[in-house]
């Protein structure tokens, strides 16, 4: 578990991951085993503070649960206030990956190191109007940069295409080991553009979870990355 199985998720082809918010949670071991059973790589788990963020989502207890229910890593997204405080309890809990916000952290550098001490990957995430010079002398400590869409913690918000020109000047800056991911709005509309733009990681809700068939949609949308990742197709 841990980075080692994290690495895993580092590949040539753009993938889907589920962001578990609009999920059953009252059904939580059959969603689980319907996104295995549709060959999701991975799982993102969106935690909020109410503090960081306005909204409040879930914590320790439910990352608990969900690492009992599935051998899948774990992409942990913590949306909070001293993010530093809860590594180690996170890392017990089984995440394989703790993603900070940069404006959430004093040291970018130093808490990379910490979430690595604790046998994890270290990923840092940026909110729309948070500038890259801000993460420029610490982009090669992590190993994966988030880069967000929309606000942190704010549902239903547009796309703004800003992330795109982020993904394209951090694929030319960090090493090919760093994973990018992008999330917020990303759906069938939006999704080959951020694979063009450099994104390998796609976190998506709405688009698989307000659906039946979640096997067609992560389909679907990882053929639509790729076509936008090649060029074949413009999907909007």
């Amino acid at each position: 578990m841990g980075r080692e199985l994290f690495e895993t998720l580092l590949s040539p082809e753009p993938r889907v991951l589920p962001s578990l918010l609009l999920c059953d949670f009252g059904n939580l071991e059959r969603e689980i085993r319907r996104l295995e059973e549709a060959g999701v790589v991975g799982l993102h788990l969106d935690v909020m503070d109410g503090v960081f963020v306005p909204n409040f989502t879930y914590g320790l207890t439910i990352v608990e649960a969900i690492r009992r229910l599935t051998v899948l890593p774990l992409d942990v997204h913590l949306m909070m206030v001293n993010p530093e405080s809860y590594i180690a309890q996170f890392a017990a809990a089984g995440a394989d990956g703790l993603t900070v916000h940069l404006e959430a952290i004093d040291d970018p550098a130093v808490t990379a190191s910490r979430i690595h001490q604790a046998g994890l990957a270290a990923g840092v995430a940026l909110n729309p109007a948070t500038p890259l010079d801000r993460l420029q002398n610490s982009l090669r400590d992590f190993d994966l940069v988030l880069v967000m869409s929309v606000p942190a913690g704010f549902g239903g918000q547009p796309f703004q295409a800003v992330a795109l020109d982020k993904l394209r000047e951090l694929r030319s800056r960090v090493p090919a080991s760093t994973i990018l991911e992008v999330d917020g709005g990303v759906n069938m509309q939006t999704i080959g553009s951020c694979a063009r733009a450099g994104a390998q990681l796609h976190v998506v809700g709405s688009a698989i979870f307000r659906g039946t068939d979640y096997r067609g949609s992560i389909r679907d949308l990882e053929a639509a990355a790729t076509a936008g990742l090649r060029g074949f197709a413009e999907y909007n």
